[in-house]
């Protein structure tokens, strides 16, 4: 039955359970539901829009397993419906649909599961189904069924369509090129290993596994001792491997742009936990190429090209909603995303351009890249063989209809399909189901011994793929009816083929079973144990009841021997025009060329995504007081110990491609390099690793030709430079078919590259200092100065016929290693790369973060007098500021170093090229520059707050008040002390244990690891324990409210309720809740329990998530943790979705710890009541606080820190000492 709660004029929420509820379930219900009372009627007569009947959402899993841990059993669905009128349309069918009234039947599914079918014609089915089968694949499984004597099954054919796709088995990289005439000696395959194999430098793994792994430093381990039960942090060495992994999801993002983008960071971070015998992610980077977002009419260079009538989404909608599944995922998942990179590009080709036919350009199939690194153990980076009897086990949820087919349909042109078939690809995310099964591998990882012996993520072609590849060198059998299903109307082919995400699959012997379940139990991880290990070399699912067999095949039928791919294809000439300019227009060009989302302001990305979760991000996107996104390089701390870590950074040159592919590459590595160079390796660019993933129309005239030379060129150009490609994908079917016509996106390269940052406190920012010494600008290129393939060319719609390459590689090694020793003697003061808009970009960038920051340049001693040819080109350069004494180490290498400005306090940028000079307002200039964003922002920021953050961004500038003779000095702890006992309370979806626990281990406690699985068990009484952390993240995925569901677990389990109600009731204890956990004390009542109406912390005046480094005022305040900071102003980081401190009673009822340095949004970036940032109760002892202290421990945690100061923590550490000082009191 369906019971419904809510207002019948605005929502709705459709309960369904498998019998009447009582009163006590309705009483919970109401109080779930925010008092939302019951509706007593079996239908209701309104329109609503809620999600598809077909597809449980994350949501409900979410919501109904809250409901679980409230102590109700009988509930399968919760879904929200939200009333509309009639003629509403504004919603995306992809995910939602209208419905005319909720009822009985509304969640009834009229599908009954298909039976096993034999496949008569192969080929029909092919067709039929969309399985992107060729010919000679068809005729193979047609030999196959002939060789085993009997049909294949439906599941056998859509299994091998999967295993074999594009997608899965790099056909065309593998394939034989035959161009002109000539077939060429290697395939794409080859040319890319060679680069390991002629320089393999620290290289762990390639090609063979999720991830590369290259070695990493010695680093130490902070983590529980077990992790099957509540136990101490504990810190243990161990040698590192670092882990490099970019995916691309293209097809699910150009249909449904939230979860395609979503799905494909997840399915990313998957990839890296399933590295070796298990790794873990760190951080995520994130790219995203699409055609004009024609986000206003004056954007001129937009409407050369006529909008389509777009097969899905429009490029607008894309870019949002893509870049919202992304972050959602990241955010929720617990992994800051550090780095990225958007382009928008299309152009119609014109007939004299080439003999050949004009093509249209444009990324309308959309480019969605995440990336990521991260670290695992060195005895750990390598997979074991299974033996015979091993257990095959999957973590995470439940099997649905969900991305049926999506390896094969996303290895074809996007509108090829029927919209049903594309449709059913669609997937859907769920980041805090991965990140439990993520927190179980977690456990095994960080144990004394991991016991896994194999372990693959469930991508492309579901528990096909993954189960597959797992037993792939022995067999396995698998128990169909052992598979998790949350769809009763699955068939057999669709329970084991469907994409459901947020699962692993992996291989452990029985005797070890036990530790695993107990730690997945304990992660509240789903865990199934699905079949075992044979030695046949065959692969089956049976079911036992039934006696059904969808698949038995041999594994050599099944990953086939399908014949070679051949692609035979022609070199095409195409001479793309010039563009005509006039240099009095110099301003006119810069100012489009600014508003060019590869150009622009990228904060409309980086203010909604988390860059600061799990305390260990070392250097991120935003830079200086004004915090605006201007750093290329992202780096992350591998410990706590503020030494080692990884840098990475992206580079492209698509544009620049069309022009001359072998230039296109050469340009992308480069961009990556200059990008990377300002994060110190171990071993210079020895140290560097990258990934290449190639994105490219193949089959299409002239593009196999183009695709050959393209990777060719990052073959040769790494092995001149010494490095390795050890990792990458390809997506080679980039073409989007139309009724009456087809956008080809142009073919493209996106190199990551990364590698051991071994002095994270050292990197440098593209932030001029008005004492640094001398500018510089070193032409990486060594090409002359060219326009081809640039922004300017784009903003006057030509390409033109020249790009500008990279023609040295030993010029390019020496500036890099160059830069890196001066770096780390401490030479550069700022420094920025060449690329996106040119070299005058550049210029302006790097005054850009910090108020009243001008410079003056001379660029004459260049030698070019095409002042807008030299200015706009993209050429590969670095410009950085250091003093004279540098000089001498470029002369030494042969590198020539122009000396080109100075900085100042002005507020201008002056250029002089022999006798052209030009003055540019960088006030004026940067507004330009942010007004894409803002653009961008407007269609996701609610309440006019995206006009706010324009208005505001440069009038709140962060400045400091440290506490006088603060030493910065890490507190030295005796081992013989003893330590009072702390512990974090966390809970499914909770992110932020590490770095609370850690902040509280460096003040001096002893800290226990406790679940709410520990409390409500009984395992955990808390009796023992002083001072509780309520950490940070989304528990429960914020379903239904933050932390509603965790107070909920507290409010309704006997055990856990009594261990916290025990624990606030003495007088020897404190807490402080960070963000999550203070939403969770707010719900609680905990603050202020006496008031009447209490307050609570609601959703963001934005109605979005808003990340930032922001800074707050400590108040005159009580507070044990914080009294002592009275009167500082302090930065600190920030991360929410529902921050707002909504405050019914008069400002003076309420303790205000502390309040944001400026009133006005973004700096206070929720609209909290009061300003309010931290509260406490009456007596002080208990802290709750939105802003996350415990990531802003360290210098290098700030994005902005005062200059001059060498401090070991922060003052934010502070509070965690005040807090042990008043501990250690009390119990003398």
């Amino acid at each position: 039955m369906i019971h419904f709660f809510g207002n019948t004029s605005s929502k709705v929420f459709a309960v369904q359970a498998t019998k009447e509820l009582t009163a006590t379930t309705v009483s919970k219900l109401t109080w779930l539901f925010a008092n939302q009372p019951r509706i007593e009627e079996v239908a209701i007569d309104a329109f609503f829009v809620g999600p598809r009947a077909a597809m449980l959402t994350p949501w409900s899993t979410n919501a109904v397993e809250i409901t679980q841990n409230m102590g109700i059993s009988n509930i399968l669905r919760i879904e929200e419906f939200t009333v509309v009128s009639e003629d509403f349309t504004d919603f995306d069918p992809m995910i939602s649909e209208k419905f005319n009234g909720l009822h009985q039947e509304s969640f009834t599914i009229a599908i009954q599961p298909e039976a096993i079918l034999d496949i008569e014609d192969i080929a029909a089915y092919n067709a039929q189904e969309g399985l992107s089968l060729n010919t000679e694949e068809v005729a193979y499984l047609e030999s196959i069924a002939t060789k085993i004597g009997r049909k294949l099954t439906d599941s056998e054919v859509f299994g091998f369509s999967q295993v074999n796709s594009e997608h899965c088995r790099h056909k065309i990289f593998n394939g034989t090129f035959v161009i002109d005439g000539e077939e060429m000696p290697s395939s794409l395959f080859k040319l890319i290993k060679e680069t390991s194999k002629q320089f393999p430098n620290d290289i762990v793994s390639a090609y063979k596994d999720n991830v590369a792994f290259v070695k990493g430093p010695k680093v130490a381990q902070f983590a529980p001792k077990t992790a099957d039960k509540p136990d101490f942090y504990q810190t243990e060495d161990f040698d590192s491997v670092i882990s490099i992994k970019a995916e691309t999801h293209n097809f699910p993002t150009t249909v449904e742009p939230f979860n395609g983008a979503a799905t494909g960071s997840g399915g990313e971070i998957r990839d890296r936990l399933a590295g070796g015998k298990g790794s873990l992610p760190l951080a995520g980077t994130a790219v995203y190429m699409t055609s004009y977002s024609r986000l206003e009419e004056k954007r001129y260079w937009e409407h050369k090209f006529e909008a389509r009538d777009w097969l899905y989404q429009t490029p607008m909608d894309i870019l949002i909603k893509a870049s919202n599944g992304a972050s959602d995922f990241g955010n929720k998942f617990g992994q800051p995303l550090i780095t990225g990179s958007v382009l928008t590009f299309e152009h119609q080709e014109n007939s004299a351009s080439s003999a050949a036919k004009p093509r249209k350009l444009g990324y309308d199939k959309v480019i969605m890249q995440a990336g990521g690194i991260g670290y695992g153990k060195a005895e750990q980076a390598l997979k074991e063989t299974p033996k015979e009897g091993d257990k095959i086990v999957i973590l995470g949820g439940d099997n649905y209809r969900i991305g049926m087919g999506g390896a094969a349909v996303s290895s074809s042109d996007t509108g090829e399909f029927a919209s049903g078939i594309e449709l059913n690809a669609v997937q859907r995310s769920n980041p805090e189901m991965q990140k439990r099964a993520a927190n179980a591998i977690r456990g095994m990882v960080e144990s004394e011994e991991n016991f896994i012996v194999s372990i693959h993520d469930h991508g492309a072609g579901g528990h096909l793929n993954c189960l597959s590849e797992l037993v792939e060198d022995t067999g396995g059998k698998i128990d169909l009816d052992a598979l998790p299903v949350g769809d009763p109307t699955l068939s057999a082919k669709e329970i084991i083929g469907n994409e459901s995400q947020e699962r692993m699959g992996l291989i452990i012997a029985e005797k070890h079973l036990d530790t695993l379940q107990k730690i997945a139990a304990r992660e509240r991880s789903p865990i199934h144990t699905v079949g075992e290990v044979t030695e046949d070399k065959r692969f089956s699912f049976k079911s036992k009841k039934k006696g059904d067999i969808p698949m038995d095949v041999a594994l050599e039928d099944l990953f086939g021997s399908s014949p070679k791919t051949v692609l035979t294809d022609s070199t095409v000439e195409r001479n793309y025009k010039n563009s005509r300019y006039k240099i009095k227009n110099l301003e006119i060009y810069l100012k489009q060329v600014l508003q060019l989302e590869a150009v622009a302001c990228k904060d409309w990305l980086t203010n909604k995504v988390d860059r600061c979760v799990g305390g260990k991000v070392a250097k991120q996107q935003c830079v200086g007081p004004l915090q605006i996104p201007l750093n290329n390089v992202g780096v992350m701390a591998l410990d706590y110990h503020g030494k080692e870590g990884v840098a990475t950074a992206i580079g492209h040159a698509p544009i620049a491609a069309l022009i001359a592919p072998e230039a296109g590459s050469r340009n992308a590595i480069t961009e990556a390099l200059t990008n990377l160079m300002w994060a110190p390796l171990k071993e210079n660019l020895k140290s560097v690793s990258l990934s290449a993933n190639w994105m490219w129309p193949c089959k299409n005239e002239g593009e196999d030709a183009r695709l050959y030379k393209a990777v060719k060129a990052v073959s040769e150009f790494s092995i001149d430079l010494g490095i390795n490609v050890p990792t990458g994908k390809d997506s080679l079917s980039m073409k989007q078919k139309y009724a009456d016509s087809e956008v080809i996106s142009p073919g493209t390269v996106i190199i990551s590259a990364a590698g051991n940052c071994n002095a994270i406190t050292k990197v440098v920012e593209p932030l001029l200092q008005i004492d640094g010494g001398h500018i510089y600008y070193i032409n990486v290129s060594q090409d002359a100065y060219k326009l081809g393939g640039s922004s300017f060319n784009q903003t006057l719609n030509t390409i033109g016929n020249e790009a500008p390459d990279v023609t040295n590689a030993s010029y390019v090694k020496k500036t890099f290693n160059t830069i890196q020793k001066l770096i780390k003697a401490d030479k550069i003061k700022a420094g920025h790369d060449i690329a996106s808009g040119g070299f005058i970009t550049t210029l302006l960038e790097m005054c850009f973060a910090d108020v009243n920051l001008g410079a003056d340049f001379n660029i004459s001693e260049l030698n070019e007098e095409d002042t807008i040819k030299v200015l706009f080109s993209e050429n590969a350069g670095i410009v950085f500021q250091a003093d004279a004494s540098v000089e001498s180490a470029f002369e030494k290498m042969g590198i020539t170093a122009f000396k080109i400005g100075t900085a100042n306090n002005s507020g201008t940028v002056t250029i002089k090229n022999n006798e052209e000079a030009f003055s540019f307002d960088v006030t004026e200039m940067r507004d330009v520059w942010y007004q894409t964003s803002f653009l961008l922002d407007s269609k996701q920021t609610a309440n006019g707050l995206a006009q706010d953050r324009f208005d505001n961004y440069k009038k709140q500038p962060l400045t400091y008040t440290f506490p006088k003779n603060f030493k910065g000095n890490l507190p030295k702890i005796s081992a013989k002390a003893s330590k009072p006992k702390a512990a974090i309370i966390r809970e499914k979806g909770s992110n932020s244990e590490r770095e609370m626990a850690n902040a509280m281990y460096l003040a001096g406690f002893d800290v226990k690891d406790v679940h709410m699985t520990d409390l409500i068990s009984g395992r955990e009484t808390l009796e023992d324990i002083q001072f509780i952390g309520a950490v940070g993240g989304f528990s429960n995925s914020d379903v239904l409210g933050s932390a509603k569901g965790w107070a909920g677990a507290f409010l309704y389990n006997a055990k856990a309720k009594k261990a916290l109600k025990n624990f606030f009731k003495r007088d020897d204890t404190l807490s402080v809740g960070i963000c999550n956990g203070a939403q969770l004390w707010m719900e609680l009542d905990l603050i202020n329990p006496k008031h009447k109406v209490h307050g609570k912390l609601v959703h963001n005046d934005s109605q979005k998530h808003e990340s930032s480094f922001t800074s707050v005022k400590i108040q005159e305040n009580n507070s044990v943790m914080l009294s002592s900071l009275a009167g500082t102003e302090l930065g600190v980081w920030i991360s929410h979705g529902e921050g707002k401190f909504s405050l019914p009673e008069k400002e003076e009822n309420y303790n205000i710890v502390a309040k944001y340095g400026y009133e006005g949004y973004p700096n206070n970036p929720n609209g909290s009541d009061y300003n309010t940032a931290m509260m406490s109760d009456l007596t002080g002892r208990h802290l709750v606080t939105m802003p996350h202290i415990e990531r802003s421990t360290f210098q290098w945690n700030w994005a902005n820190y005062p200059a001059g100061r060498k401090d070991e923590v922060s003052p934010w550490l502070t509070a965690f000492i005040n807090a042990k000082k008043w501990i250690d009191t009390c119990n003398k």
